[in-house]
């Protein structure tokens, strides 16, 4: 089998799936990281000057263009494998088998994949192309905390937010353990380990990234 036949079948969908998905799962540490500076309450000095630091740093902007790719070649074949699947099964089952072998959120990754995409367009939208324009146009840099600030004292753009985030909660909850799974570390030895790890992982990074529209828009912060 050539290489451009494997990356093109089913296993090969699952790896690039897997291993763009563990590069997102790390870029998320970094990013919650990041943005928890505003939880030091002071009025945004940190969380500016963190955020200026990675947007003028050559090896994180280079570093960003590997992100990007990551994040499209994952909703490409993630895309194609929910294509693919229904394919395989064109007519849904007329009863409800149970499913007892899999999870709502297993057999819903496709969905919540799309909910993500839709939330991530808003996000880069809210929050990332004007501080490029400004970059890259040499305009003033942008204060992100009073954008930030700005933005999440409408609640209808919180609660936009906190459903992105409970998709993403679902997306990882599979996500972490079966990408663990595709590239082979699969066994009853380390299975509860990563699951466990997984969740925890998972409910950290939520909760965080719920806890920030939350935080500015009931004004616990500065």
């Amino acid at each position: 089998m050539t290489w451009k036949a494997y990356f093109t079948s089913s296993i090969g969908k699952k790896l690039v799936m897997a291993i763009t998905g563990i590069f997102l799962v790390l870029f998320l540490i970094v990013h919650a990281g990041a943005n928890s500076c505003i939880f030091l309450n002071d009025q945004g000095e940190t969380y500016n000057a963190v955020a200026h630091f990675l947007s003028h740093n050559w090896i994180v902007r280079f570093l960003e263009l590997g992100l990007f790719v990551g994040i499209i070649a994952h909703i490409v074949q993630g895309l194609m494998l929910t294509a693919e699947n229904n394919r395989k099964r064109p007519v849904k089952y007329a009863v409800n088998p149970g499913n007892a072998t899999s999870k709502w959120y297993s057999r819903s990754m496709g969905v919540l994949g799309s909910l993500l995409l839709i939330f991530l367009v808003i996000h880069l939208k809210d929050f990332f192309i004007g501080t490029k324009v400004a970059l890259y146009s040499g305009d003033q840099p942008h204060n992100l905390y009073e954008e930030m600030k700005e933005e999440f004292s409408n609640i209808w753009i919180v609660a936009i937010y906190l459903l992105g985030v409970a998709a993403l909660f679902w997306h990882l909850v599979h996500g972490f353990s079966s990408a663990f799974q595709t590239l082979g570390v699969n066994s009853p030895k380390y299975n509860g380990i990563i699951k466990s790890v997984g969740i925890a992982y998972t409910v950290i990074i939520c909760l965080l990234f719920a806890l920030m529209p939350l935080a500015f828009h009931f004004e616990w912060l500065n």
